[in-house]
């Protein structure tokens, strides 16, 4: 379970966000946003925050966020609403209404309550909700759950965190943007992915860019690194294995 150390730079960085939001607006767009939360204020239930995050798309321009780095206009907005309308739920009834709109979004709503969960759930609350969203094929939703976001790190156990990295590998998304992973780097997760290097090379594709940020090569047995050197000399692994080969 975290500590309230972990709740001023995340109520920080939702001022950040808000700020960067009201910044991009225009007088139109501030307008309605404006309207957008009154109403949510005045009736904070799951109905109301899907009708205004679905309103969204019609009410803002569609563009980047600037000093929201990842983020955009839409998107954010959605998020925002979330985080709203989270704040305004007694406790006990927080989880079953992120559970509610997670089910009602479509893939672009559930990719905004994914990059902001990490705001919203300082305990792990949420924590089945972000595995049964892990299971989803869709590579963008995926991403919002598993890139650039210290929610699996925080609260996933180390079996279901390595899984999320294997899957985002599989996705051909970059592992390095997977936050915490050189933490739970580990004797298990190398032999899962000198197993997913196996198979890569018996099917005769590429191995994963970013499959090396998985391996603790300090942790490999004398085997593994003989093996991988042999295989980087054949030129069946990418250059950059050298970096990591070179100092073992």
């Amino acid at each position: 379970m975290n500590t309230n150390m972990d709740v001023i730079p995340r109520q920080a960085a939702l001022v950040e966000l808000n700020q960067a939001l009201d910044r991009l607006l225009d007088a139109t767009e501030l307008h309605w946003w404006r309207q957008a939360l009154e109403r949510l204020a005045q009736s904070p239930d799951a109905t109301t925050a899907a009708m205004l995050s679905s309103h969204c798309k019609r009410h803002l321009r569609a563009r980047s966020v600037v000093g929201a780095e990842g983020w955009s206009c839409v998107e954010l907005a959605r998020a925002l609403l979330l985080v709203e309308v989270v704040g305004l739920q007694a406790p006990k009834t927080r989880l079953a209404l992120l559970e509610q709109l997670f089910q009602w979004g479509d893939d672009l709503e559930k990719i905004a309550l994914l990059k902001v969960l990490d705001h919203l759930d300082s305990d792990g609350s949420c924590l089945d909700l972000a595995l049964l969203a892990g299971r989803t094929s869709n590579p963008h939703v995926f991403a919002a759950l598993a890139l650039d976001t210290p929610y699996p790190a925080r609260h996933y156990p180390d079996r279901a965190f390595h899984q999320l990295v294997l899957k985002a590998l599989g996705m051909g998304l970059d592992a390095a943007r997977v936050i915490g992973l050189a933490q739970r780097q580990s004797v298990p997760l190398n032999q899962l992915a000198l197993d997913l290097m196996d198979e890569q090379l018996a099917a005769g594709r590429p191995v994963a860019s970013s499959l090396p940020q998985l391996i603790a090569f300090d942790l490999l047995s004398p085997a593994q690194l003989r093996r991988l050197t042999g295989l980087y000399q054949q030129q069946r692994l990418p250059a950059h294995w050298r970096e990591h080969l070179a100092g073992t």
